[in-house]
C-alpha cells in the first residue's frame, strides 16, 4: 500500500477511536441502571417492528442472502433473548462477593471493542454484539462486510437516535467508513483494545494475529447422529425447521445426519415426509460440480433454497422443484469429498452407520476434517450415547433433541446464552470454548482480604498416596 493511502487508513481509523474514547469515558461513570437503559435502548433499535423490517429488506437486497421471514424471526428472537440474559445481570462496580474467600469482584471495561461482521447475519450479529459492549460500559467500532456496509450505516443510524433518546454519547456505536476495505478493517484489529470476529477463517485468524486481545470464534460443520432410540418423526421436523430456516446461513445448521443402519430407512421416509429429496448419483454430482467452483462454495448457491440450487445447478427432476431440503449420500470424509464440509445451503449429507459407536466414528473424523470444537447434535433417549458425544469428542456443545440452529445459540428452551458467536476452544484455534457473551467483554478487577489461614499439613494432601505406594513419611 502506498504511504499517503496507508496515511488515510491509520487517520481515519485513529479518528473512530479517539471519538469512541471520548465517549467511553463518559459511559464508564455509568451505574448499572443507566447502562441497563442504554442496552435496552439498543435493543429497541431492531425489535422495533419498523426498523426490523427496513434493516431486514436492505439486509437481503444487498446480501442477496437468506430470507426475509426468518431474517425478521431471527433479529427479534436472539435480541430479545439476549436482552433476557442480561436482564439481571452485574456488569458495572462490584459484581460478587465471597466472604469466606475474602474476595470481592469488580466489572471494568475493556474499553474501545472493534467487531468484525460477517454478511451472512448483517443485522442481527453487530446488534448482538453491541448490546454485550455496552452491557460491560465499552465503546464499539463495526467492521462490516462489504456487501453489508449500507445495512450496517442504517443500523448505526438508528442505534444513535435511541442513544440520544436516553442522554447517552452517540460515539458509543460507530462504523468504519464506507466504502469498507481490509485496509481498514485490519487497521481497526491493530488499534482497538478488544477485537471480536464473526465470520471467514481469514478473518478471524487475522483477529488473532493483530496483536490485539481478540475473541474468535470457528466454523461451523455440524454433525447430528440419529440413533435406534429417536423419535423419528420428531428429529426429522426439527432438522428441517433448522436446516431451511434463513437457508441455512447458520454456521449452526446441520451439514450431515449419521443415521444408524437398523432405523436408516424409516429415517429417510420421515425426512421425505418433511419435503426432503434424495438425490441420485448423477444428480449428486451435478450439484457438486455446482455448489463448488474452484474448491470454493460459489456464492450463487449459496443460502438460497433447495428449489433455486436445483434449478442453478441443472436439477430438473420435478419433485426437486417443491423440496424442502436436497438429502446426499455419502461414505468418505475429506477434501475428496466435498459434501462432508460445510454447505450453508439446505444440502443435507446422509451417512449410513452400522451401530452407535460406528456413527461416533463418522462425526470424530467429520469433525477432525471441518468443525472442530463448534457443535454436534443427537437425536436420541440413550443417557449412554449422549454423554460418550460430550467425553470424547472434540466439541464445545452437544445438542440434544432440539434443532440444531436454534439451539446452539441459545434457546428459550435451553440454557446456553444467546449469541452468534459460538467459540470452538483450542480445539478450533480459539480463546473461548462458550457462546460468546458479555462477560467476554469485561476485565474483573478482585480486592482480595485476609481470611483465616487454611494451610494443611503435609499427611492431608499425601496420606493415601504415600499408603498407596508404600512411602514412608518424612518430617
Amino acid at each position: 500500500m502506498p504511504s499517503n493511502e496507508n496515511s488515510q487508513v491509520k487517520n481515519s481509523v485513529a479518528s473512530l477511536i479517539r471519538k469512541a474514547h471520548v465517549a467511553q469515558q463518559i459511559y464508564n461513570d455509568y451505574d448499572q441502571t443507566q447502562v441497563d437503559e442504554v442496552v435496552t435502548a439498543i435493543g429497541w433499535a431492531i425489535i422495533n417492528p419498523v426498523n426490523n423490517h427496513l434493516l431486514t429488506t436492505m439486509a437481503i437486497k444487498d446480501t442477496g442472502i437468506g430470507k426475509y421471514e426468518d431474517k425478521i424471526i431471527k433479529n427479534y428472537r436472539k435480541t430479545l433473548g439476549l436482552l433476557r440474559d442480561l436482564q439481571d445481570a452485574k456488569s458495572v462496580g462490584v459484581i460478587a462477593e465471597y466472604p469466606e474467600k475474602g474476595l470481592i469482584e469488580i466489572a471494568r471495561p475493556v474499553g474501545v471493542v472493534g467487531a468484525v461482521i460477517p454478511s451472512t447475519n448483517p443485522v442481527a450479529t453487530p446488534v448482538n454484539k453491541t448490546i454485550n459492549a455496552l452491557k460491560g460500559r465499552n465503546a464499539i467500532i463495526l467492521a462490516p462486510s462489504p456487501k453489508g456496509q449500507k445495512v450496517c450505516e442504517k443500523l448505526v443510524e438508528l442505534m444513535h437516535v435511541e442513544l440520544k433518546r436516553v442522554g447517552a454519547p452517540i460515539d458509543l456505536v460507530q462504523h468504519l467508513s464506507l466504502p469498507v476495505n481490509k485496509a481498514d478493517t485490519y487497521e481497526l484489529m491493530r488499534e482497538v483494545d478488544l477485537i471480536v470476529a464473526t465470520g471467514s477463517g481469514n478473518n478471524v485468524k487475522a483477529c488473532y494475529e493483530s496483536g490485539t486481545p481478540a475473541l474468535g470464534v470457528g466454523a461451523g460443520n455440524v454433525s447430528v447422529i440419529i440413533d435406534e432410540c429417536a423419535n423419528l418423526k420428531d428429529a426429522a421436523s426439527k432438522i428441517k425447521a433448522s436446516k431451511t430456516f434463513d437457508n441455512a446461513t447458520s454456521c449452526s445448521s446441520e451439514n450431515s445426519v449419521v443415521i444408524v443402519d437398523s432405523i436408516y430407512d424409516l429415517m429417510i421416509k420421515a425426512l421425505s415426509e418433511e419435503g426432503a429429496c434424495l438425490l441420485d448419483a448423477q444428480e449428486k454430482q451435478k450439484l457438486q460440480e455446482g455448489l463448488w467452483q474452484n474448491g470454493q462454495l460459489s456464492r450463487d448457491v449459496i443460502a438460497q433454497s433447495a428449489a433455486n440450487i436445483s434449478q442453478l445447478t441443472g436439477l430438473n427432476r420435478p419433485a426437486l422443484k417443491q423440496a424442502s431440503m436436497l438429502l446426499v449420500e455419502e461414505t468418505g470424509i475429506g477434501p475428496d469429498y466435498p459434501f462432508s464440509d460445510e454447505k450453508l445451503s439446505p444440502v443435507l449429507t446422509v451417512y449410513r452407520a452400522t451401530d452407535f459407536d460406528h456413527a461416533f466414528k463418522i462425526v470424530n473424523k467429520i469433525l477432525n476434517y471441518k468443525g472442530k470444537g463448534h457443535s454436534v447434535g443427537i437425536h436420541s433417549n440413550n443417557n449412554g450415547h449422549i454423554l460418550k458425544l460430550g467425553l470424547d469428542l472434540p466439541t464445545c456443545r452437544v445438542i440434544v433433541n432440539q434443532a440444531h440452529c436454534f439451539a446452539t445459540g441459545g434457546s428459550f428452551d435451553n440454557g446456553l446464552p444467546f449469541s452468534l458467536s459460538m467459540g470452538c476452544g483450542s480445539w478450533g484455534s480459539n480463546s473461548i470454548p462458550d457462546n460468546l457473551n458479555y462477560r467476554h467483554y469485561l476485565n474483573t478487577t478482585r480486592i482480595a482480604r485476609t481470611i483465616p489461614k487454611n494451610q494443611p499439613s503435609d499427611a492431608d494432601i499425601f496420606s493415601a498416596f504415600w499408603s498407596k505406594y508404600n512411602i514412608e513419611a518424612t518430617s
